[in-house]
């Protein structure tokens, strides 16, 4: 069956402006827990007082506007404001504490940062005031920081009030004085080739890089995901995933926004009021990654709620057992579920099953590539093509492909070869039908319930620890997540440290999903003739000797 390839080349402004024509009364945001609905209409309208507010407090265009906060209203709303102007919109993940925020503002060189008050154990007010005491003593909109030169503004994404940040009403007050004609001159200077996105993601190798991803890139990938799931402006997506990933603002936001759908989002994923946002709300899909569909299938009350306006939705971010997606179809209803596989560098998805696939393509693989992504595998030692059935690197070149790493230019080359071919490191098997299925990876990357977490930069972290000679980090099978954080550390001599205490030194510093769950004091590794450390059997060893879930 051949499918159209037909590429928008538009920005993300536009893409809301075409949803606005065609349907401005229908919902695009609500929110079931406090009750708020904008219509696509509403919604712009705020865009456009936001977008006003940036400009006057003096985002320029090109610059990065941090965001740092869970799944609250005004997000997506920023979303589209930095993109109207010309801003790039800077996702941190939620779980980032101060020594990773302060990495990805200073290596991004970030001008501006959104942030709520906190999430979960995170005080994000006490960190920033700990990495920029300066916002205490300087004025808004003259701050100079010693830790963060580039850094001229912190906001706060609510109404409430806080030393040196400016407040959401007190940015779309300001924007008044913003006239139309200097808005649209500025909307009339952007090109759909100019990058409106950049993610850190662990990618698999080095430290956390910025990927730079245009509006050609994830509008266009955010269409073709939901028309393979046959999306329109009837369908009402559940989306309990976070927004700082594609999953949630590219997959999510754009494959909506590009239907005239309706989003129904939740601050964070929690199993009881998605089910509850699904039958209030009558939802169409829903969105997750496999261990929140477990834990809405396995949870005590699944059975008293309604699930048949169901029909779709993604599941993604790590395999999906045969089991759960014979549930999901049958006791959810959504029998017209897609599996979706890519990253962050690829816009991200590189190939999704279809809604008439057989569960065992569902399962198996994959699925095929988006319409206008060539997808080969190639073998990883010298770099020519393999045949159907050959597991190989699997490399995709496209529209997706991001414009490269933020100030790494040798790490784009990496991962860009001279043909534009994206090298993945993931490894695969390509059937004659075009299906693909991810058999392992070649780099040591862990994927841990969806988050990508690259073992060095924790080695690195625990390195700093006095006492450790060495450290070495795997991924450790497990059921629930996938895979789990282990350590194997061989200590300097006099220090007798626990378990505990290696933790200890992690907490409130390092993502508590980057914390290694399972930890092995040994005397040595094993190594190669050359002195290099064979990870492969560290993870064969940390499966046997680690009790996992």
């Amino acid at each position: 069956m051949s499918e159209s390839t037909y590429l928008q080349e538009i920005t993300l402004g536009q893409l809301l402006d075409n949803a606005v024509e065609r349907y401005p009364d229908n919902e695009v945001v609500v929110y079931v827990d406090r009750d708020l609905r904008l219509t696509y209409k509403e919604f712009s309208d705020l865009v456009d007082k936001l977008a006003k507010g940036l400009m006057a407090i003096g985002v320029k265009k090109g610059e990065k506007v941090a965001v740092w906060a869970p799944n609250v209203p005004y997000w997506i709303a920023l979303q589209f404001a930095t993109a109207r102007i010309g801003a790039i919109l800077l996702t941190v993940n939620t779980h980032y504490k101060s020594s990773e925020l302060k990495y990805l503002l200073s290596q991004s060189e970030a001008e501006n940062l959104f942030l709520v008050e906190g999430y979960r154990d995170s005080d994000y007010l006490s960190m920033i005031y700990d990495l920029v005491p300066e916002l205490k003593e300087h004025p808004r909109g003259y701050l100079k920081s010693k830790a963060l030169p580039n850094l001229k503004r912190v906001c706060y994404l609510g109404h409430e009030k806080y030393k040196g940040l400016y407040s959401i009403p007190e940015i779309i007050g300001m924007g008044t004085i913003i006239s139309d004609d200097e808005y649209k001159k500025r909307q009339d200077e952007l090109s759909p080739h100019d990058v409106v996105n950049m993610q850190y993601t662990s990618g698999t190798t080095g430290f956390p890089k910025g990927v730079m991803l245009t509006h050609y890139n994830i509008l266009n990938n955010g269409f073709w995901v939901g028309e393979n799931m046959k999306l329109t402006n009837k369908d009402r997506i559940c989306l309990p995933v976070p927004l700082f990933h594609c999953f949630g603002c590219v997959m999510g936001v754009l494959g909506a926004v590009s239907h005239g759908s309706t989003l129904v989002v939740l601050e964070e994923f929690n199993p009881l009021m998605a089910m509850s946002a699904i039958q209030a709300e009558k939802c169409t899909a829903l969105y997750g990654v496999p261990t929140m569909f477990i834990a809405i299938l396995e949870h005590s009350m699944f059975s008293r709620f309604d699930y048949s306006s169901l029909r779709t939705g993604i599941m993604a971010g790590s395999p999906c057992p045969v089991k759960v997606m014979r549930q999901v179809m049958d006791k959810m209803n959504m029998k017209e579920v897609t599996i979706c596989y890519g990253l962050t560098e690829a816009s991200p998805v590189i190939t999704q099953t279809r809604t008439d696939d057989s569960i065992e393509k569902r399962v198996e693989t994959v699925g095929k590539p988006l319409p206008g992504i060539e997808v080969k595998l190639v073998d990883p030692k010298t770099g020519k093509d393999v045949p159907p059935g050959v597991q190989g690197e699997v490399c995709c070149r496209g529209y997706n492909v991001m414009k490269g790493y933020y100030k790494m230019e040798e790490a784009t080359k990496e991962a860009i070869d001279e043909e534009g071919f994206l090298h993945s490191g993931d490894l695969g098997v390509m059937d004659e039908d075009g299906y693909l299925s991810i058999t392992g990876r070649l780099k040591d990357m862990i994927i841990r319930g969806g988050e990508n977490i690259y073992p060095r930069e924790i080695e690195e972290f625990l390195y700093q620890m006095e006492g450790i000679y060495d450290v070495q980090v795997v991924g450790v099978p497990s059921k629930k997540y996938g895979e789990e954080v282990g350590a194997f550390i061989i200590l300097k001599e006099g220090y007798n440290y626990t378990e505990e205490d290696i933790k200890e030194f992690c907490r409130g510093r390092l993502a508590r999903y980057k914390i290694p769950k399972y930890i092995a004091f040994v005397k040595s590794y094993d190594m190669t003739a050359s002195g290099k450390v064979q990870k492969f059997k560290l993870r064969e060893k940390a499966a046997k000797i680690f009790n996992t879930d």
